[in-house]
């Protein structure tokens, strides 16, 4: 019986080890929203604010899981599909990937508990579905307040705007953050169409909004908060919260 107990007691052991050394496991999001406002223009995700940060994340040894709004299949941009983009052709020519894209879980339904991290991809359309569901503050909140980190991407920092701490102010207030800038959204000639000015936004929260060069990486740390300002910056945040999630 001696005997038995101590077996019993190594795998219990050995099964917590393993669990210590497995690597940490993000939860990419990504928007549902496909309509461009009043327009007649589809929009959706921007593909390389996914592909990119998934790459590098897996690149680094992570497990990486994605989810949307809705689930199911998530819209994406087209016009996000016209770059000559050899890691957004990778994923989408590879089954695995692209069913990962075709079939993902209805953010609501994940246990935050699985997670060491949450980014959220960028895409117009994240401006009206991320700030409206109560499912982004809840999970990306509980992951805050375990201790995991929190990134968001280009127009991904919308699911910023209603996240919580246990005080029930914003995290990101005092802290610096990047997102699409007023200069970009110009830019594209979408400043009549979005509901608001992420920019704007983010600094009526009180958040220390950085800016960097229009249509150039530009990603910004401030503790457990990451976030990146532009499609250009995709691939540099997914660095970043690799070597974060290292530490």
């Amino acid at each position: 019986m001696k005997k038995l107990f101590s077996i019993v007691v190594a795998l219990l052991a050995l099964s917590s080890a393993s669990l210590a050394l497995a690597a940490p496991r993000v939860l990419i999001v990504a928007t549902s929203h496909e309509q461009m406002g009043d327009t007649d223009e589809k929009t959706g995700l921007w593909l390389s604010e996914l592909t990119h940060p998934y790459h590098e994340l897996k690149k680094a040894g992570f497990e990486v899981e994605i989810a949307s709004i809705k689930g199911g299949a998530v819209p994406v941009d087209a016009r996000s599909l016209a770059d000559d983009d050899a890691v957004n052709f990778e994923f989408l020519a590879s089954p695995q990937t692209r069913s990962l894209l075709d079939n993902t879980r209805k953010l609501a339904d994940v246990s935050p508990k699985r997670y060491q991290a949450i980014l959220f991809a960028g895409g117009h359309g994240t401006v009206w579905d991320f700030p409206k569901s109560p499912a982004v503050n809840s999970v990306a909140s509980a992951i805050f307040e375990s201790g995991g980190y929190v990134a968001a991407l280009c127009h991904g920092p919308a699911a910023l705007l209603n996240v919580t701490g246990p005080d029930g102010k914003p995290i990101i207030a005092g802290k610096k953050v990047a997102g699409f800038s007023n200069v970009e959204e110009k830019a594209v000639g979408l400043v009549e169409v979005v509901p608001y000015l992420l920019q704007d936004e983010l600094t009526a929260l009180g958040a220390n909004y950085q800016e960097g060069k229009a249509w150039e990486s530009f990603v910004v740390q401030d503790g457990r908060i990451i976030t990146g300002q532009n499609p250009q910056s995709a691939a540099e945040l997914g660095r970043v919260l690799a070597k974060a999630l290292k530490k």
